[in-house]
């Protein structure tokens, strides 16, 4: 049978009754859910390993260094695969740092809860279960980390949750899940390869990197203000195909002398045009300025690729070229 391990690290599906300041609270261990769910035992021979209890929007590169280390000594003790439970807020960006820093090729998934275990319908039972089942499968090996929700699988770099409640928050704008289940089976028709990742090293100082979202009429002093304070690089989260007023990239222009500057689109599905728009503020007058194209990423993972990219100490060139590959290299084909 497979060996998997259950690393929590709290969030909605860890969350037990309300307290006296109303609301639910992470309370609920690892080996809670494990116990809650008597089915998993005939998916898996599982192991519940608590790492925190937190709310998503608490988890850092701290906690998640402590996943990325617990699955390395997971892979030397045999097992097959580890599921990550956690909050469901911050999984697009949790799930991607994963990705890109978990040299494994054992199968890793993450999963959580849009109702906590105090409401009806409470969805975290049924997505820990398919999780653990997409773990013991042999096709989720070495593809990378998938994360799993109302009978989806999704891949980290392209998932991303799209709405604040209903169970079926999580999708694949730019190309959707990339298999499903099936009566407990994991069903993954396409291969695909693991990104290139990171190598983070021992206590590295954390870059400041902002999310900018120009809207309508905005100037550009909050892009001036970021840069005179000190901000370590930008993800301007420009409109369509990556299109911003004259005053803006002007602004992203001053900026993109001192810090990297990754040009992104909000609409969060496609990616941005290289080729199409020439008026001044479009993409093809932005990449002329210096500003770096995120291709298929949005801002959140490709905030995180400018991080972990400082983090290692690479310069503009060595970042600009992971964004390149990043968007050149990735296929999927049919099983």
């Amino acid at each position: 049978m497979p060996k998997v391990a259950v690393l929590s690290l709290g969030g909605t599906i860890a969350m037990g009754a309300k307290g006296e300041a109303g609301g639910v609270t992470p309370s609920l261990t690892a080996e809670d859910l494990v116990s809650a769910v008597s089915d998993l035992s005939e998916a898996a021979d599982l192991e519940a390993i608590q790492i925190c209890n937190l709310p998503s929007p608490e988890i850092s590169l701290r906690e998640l260094s402590m996943v990325v280390n617990e699955i390395n000594a997971l892979e030397e003790r045999g097992f097959d695969g580890v599921v990550i439970t956690q909050g469901t807020d911050t999984i697009e960006e949790t799930s991607w740092v994963l990705d890109l820093c978990s040299h494994t090729s054992m199968a890793v998934i993450v999963t959580g809860a849009m109702r906590n275990p105090t409401q009806p319908g409470a969805d975290g039972p049924a997505n820990l279960l398919s999780a653990v089942q997409v773990a013991a499968s042999e096709d989720a090996k070495g593809v990378g980390t998938l994360v799993v929700f109302n009978d989806q699988i999704h891949a980290a770099r392209f998932v991303q949750k799209t709405h604040t409640s209903n169970v079926a928050a999580f999708t694949s704008p730019a190309c959707g899940p990339v298999g499903w289940m099936t009566e407990g089976v994991a069903n993954l028709p396409f291969s695909f390869t693991k990104t290139s990742g990171f190598i983070i090293p021992p206590d590295p100082v954390v870059p400041k990197i902002s999310i900018i979202k120009p809207g309508l009429n905005e100037d550009g002093s909050l892009i001036d203000a970021v840069v005179s304070v000190g901000l370590d690089g930008i993800i301007l989260e420009a409109s369509g195909g990556g299109h911003v007023s004259s005053v803006i990239a002007d602004a992203v222009e001053r900026a993109a002398r001192k810090i990297p500057v990754v040009l992104s689109s909000r609409t969060r599905a496609g990616s941005v045009l290289s080729g199409t728009y020439g008026f001044v503020g479009a993409e093809i007058d932005l990449l002329s300025r210096g500003l770096i194209s995120s291709g298929y990423l949005d801002a959140c993972k490709a905030r995180i690729m400018v991080m972990l990219s400082q983090m290692c100490g690479e310069d503009l060139h060595k970042m600009t070229e992971r964004f390149m590959k990043m968007n050149a290299g990735y296929a999927i084909n049919q099983r």
